[in-house]
Parts: C-alpha cells; sequence; structure tokens
C-alpha cells in the first residue's frame, strides 16, 4: 500500500470502526537491527505498513505480512493488537507505517448543584 492510498483509506476506516474524524496520524519510520524483533502495543490502534519491506515479518491480531512465506494466500496491511515485527536479515531493515490513534471523546454531561 503506497502512503497516498493509506491517507485516502484511513478516513473511511476510521468512521467504519466509529471514530470519524476524531483521531491522531502519526508516521512511523522503524529501523530494526539485524535479527531484531520488535513488539508494539497497537491496542485499539491501527498501523497501516504504507511498503513492502523485504526480509520483514509482521505479525498481529489482524494477520500476517511476510513476503518470505510461501503457503498463505494473503498479506495483511492493517495491524493491530499487539504487533510482532521481525527482522529477517542479517543486515539492518526499514519499515515504515502510518500509526492512527483515536482521541478519547470528550464527556459533554454537565454537573448541577441544586
Amino acid at each position: 500500500m503506497t502512503t497516498e492510498l493509506a491517507l485516502e483509506y484511513i478516513p473511511r476506516r476510521m468512521s467504519e470502526m466509529g471514530h470519524d474524524n476524531n483521531y491522531i496520524l502519526r508516521f512511523r519510520h522503524l529501523i530494526l537491527k539485524p535479527s531484531e524483533k520488535i513488539e508494539i502495543d497497537a491496542s485499539n490502534q491501527l498501523f497501516i505498513l504504507v511498503e513492502e519491506p523485504q526480509d520483514i515479518s509482521i505479525d498481529s491480531l489482524s494477520g500476517i505480512f511476510d513476503l518470505s512465506i510461501q503457503n498463505t494466500n494473503e498479506m495483511q496491511y492493517e495491524h493491530q493488537g499487539i504487533i510482532s515485527i521481525r527482522n529477517l536479515a542479517e543486515v539492518a531493515r526499514h519499515v515504515r507505517f502510518i500509526q492512527v490513534i483515536p482521541r478519547h471523546k470528550k464527556s459533554t454531561s454537565s454537573t448541577s448543584n441544586t
């Protein structure tokens, strides 16, 4: 998925999830050392992969993205929950995401003293 497509997709996806335009975007460029594995807690967030990184394995509640796997019929560009990202190479690799963070809606209730 390209950055342009992701930026077009995100508003519709967030609306589907009931957040409308009530979210923050962050561009995340991760650099993983050789054979490094990291985990990101993306509970209640979306991480949209905006490239097809070589030698990188991404596994989350939403599915997997790993170009080295031959026995799958689908790769996921949208990830949520605990995201495990592993560099399968013996050299540093880069992974780029757009992180979508829903904002909490402010309460509109009022209190009165009578």
